[in-house]
């Protein structure tokens, strides 16, 4: 994040964040230097469904259709975040971090990253081999990753 924070705020980007399995792990490690501020907008801790909608304003029916986990839903998060606190860029974070969680075809572990700028919008699905703390803390690096991509 050291790396990252100058050029955001030398280029005047901003940043806001929707997490749910990193239960705002990824807005504690964005702001964990000092000038964050003249960066960091804000995040949500969307863990369940209805707080993706309220704070995010993910749609139902994407999460009843492809599940909260999923990379429509991070998608979803990323922009919801970005309009909902006018930032420039978008996060969004959606997973199993585990231990128990898991569904047919969705493993603990399993989690989708997103961003979203008018410049780079993406989404990554990740499958992470770690507990539950480690699971977190590497979708905050994926989640570093895509944001590190976007600023460029």
């Amino acid at each position: 994040m050291a790396k990252i924070q100058p050029r955001l705020i030398k280029r005047k980007l901003t940043v806001a964040v929707a997490e749910s399995c990193t239960g705002g792990l990824l807005s504690a490690v964005l702001t964990a230097h000092g000038g964050s501020s003249e960066f960091f907008r804000g995040g949500a801790v969307v863990y369940s469904n209805d707080a993706k909608t309220i704070l995010a304003d993910v749609a139902p029916d994407l999460i009843h259709g492809h599940g909260a986990v999923s990379s429509v839903v991070a998608g979803a998060l990323a922009r919801g975040a970005r309009e909902r606190l006018g930032a420039r860029i978008g996060l969004g974070v959606t997973g199993i971090a585990g231990p128990g969680g898991a569904t047919p075809g969705k493993p603990v572990g399993l989690v989708y990253v997103a961003v979203d700028s008018d410049e780079h919008s993406t989404a990554r699905k990740n499958q992470f081999p770690y507990d539950r703390d480690g699971n977190r803390l590497a979708a905050v690096g994926a989640a570093l990753d895509l944001l590190e991509q976007a600023v460029g």
